[in-house]
């Protein structure tokens, strides 16, 4: 008996890396729909594009990936050990019934006939990251996934379980919230349309933006030029604009940093009302080079690294 009204796409259990990145090419997965809508902190809309059409790199296991694939079984288990409910782990990739290109990859299936079965998604996270879980609070990115999640499956509920810190136990639940669905779906239905009909999202200021240029325009031609006055006549005055405020709100940052300097004086420490600022004497070591290059040309010479990046000006 099936516990979800989502299809099997594939069965993930003995699938490769490369067999499981190829199917989620086929639609867009929980952890693409918070990039698309504009919430996820560390992936944009033109990244998820780029991945769905085939022209992105793979991304490489980093240490907080793998820790997080290592521990999620124990999260999982400490879940169930903290509010008595079974779960189930599904080694299937699931698609929308109507919406094929709608794709869940879910961590865990809560087991509870009484209240009807639900989702459980499990995180880790670094301690850098503990205040976005206190207090009841899960990033939003998270949150969109989950609901997601919620829709193709057709649960009402799911949870979330998260590691943070390696010492600290956060879990929450959630009800399903079909504005919110309805919202992530039209979105998510004109991105897919763009995928199938190569027509690329807006660029936007995310670092992750900045990432997706540099990869795809690594090099300059030499002396080649471009006429760009009708397209980008209104963003240079925009950016215009925008260094004339932030030449102002750094000037007036640096003001109030001396003023506060001035108070504290030759304290270390000062305290305002919750708030503490430091002003500390740091010492660190930092390499002459003149005299290194002055003493032993040779020897620099031989660790020299030839390294070319382009250089964005605007005269």
């Amino acid at each position: 008996m099936s516990l979800t009204q989502a299809e099997v796409l594939v069965r993930t259990k003995d699938l490769s890396h490369e067999e499981w990145l190829e199917n989620r090419r086929k639609g867009i997965g929980g952890s693409d729909i918070g990039a698309i809508c504009g919430v996820n902190p560390w992936k944009s809309p033109m990244s998820v594009y780029l991945d769905k059409i085939g022209e992105l790199p793979p991304v490489e296991e980093n240490d907080a990936m793998h820790f997080g694939t290592l521990l999620e079984p124990i999260v999982a288990e400490e879940y169930k050990r903290r509010t008595g409910y079974m779960v189930q782990r599904r080694n299937f990739m699931y698609q929308h019934p109507d919406y094929p290109w709608a794709l869940a990859n879910v961590d865990r299936i809560i087991l509870n006939r009484k209240r009807g079965h639900g989702i459980l998604e499990i995180k880790t996270a670094s301690e850098y990251q503990a205040k976005e879980w206190a207090d009841g609070n899960v990033p939003e990115q998270y949150q969109l996934q989950l609901q997601w999640y919620l829709w193709i499956t057709g649960f009402k509920w799911g949870a979330f379980a998260a590691l943070v810190g390696g010492n600290k136990f956060f879990s929450f639940e959630m009800e399903r919230n079909d504005q919110i669905i309805e919202y992530m779906v039209d979105i998510a239905e004109r991105f897919w349309y763009g995928v199938q009909n190569r027509i690329p999202p807006e660029i936007d200021g995310s670092d992750d933006s900045s990432n997706v240029l540099r990869m795809l325009y690594p090099v300059a031609i030499p002396k080649s030029e471009v006429d760009l006055t009708v397209p980008a006549s209104e963003l240079i005055e925009e950016l215009d604009k925008a260094k004339e405020n932030e030449a102002y709100w750094a000037t007036r940052r640096q003001e109030i940093e001396n003023k506060l300097k001035e108070l504290i004086g030759a304290n270390e420490r000062a305290r305002i009302g919750d708030r503490i600022i430091t002003w500390k004497q740091v010492k660190s070591y930092r390499l002459d080079r003149k005299a290194l290059e002055r003493d032993y040309p040779d020897i620099v010479s031989q660790y020299l690294k030839l390294c070319e990046t382009r250089t964005f000006r605007v005269k």
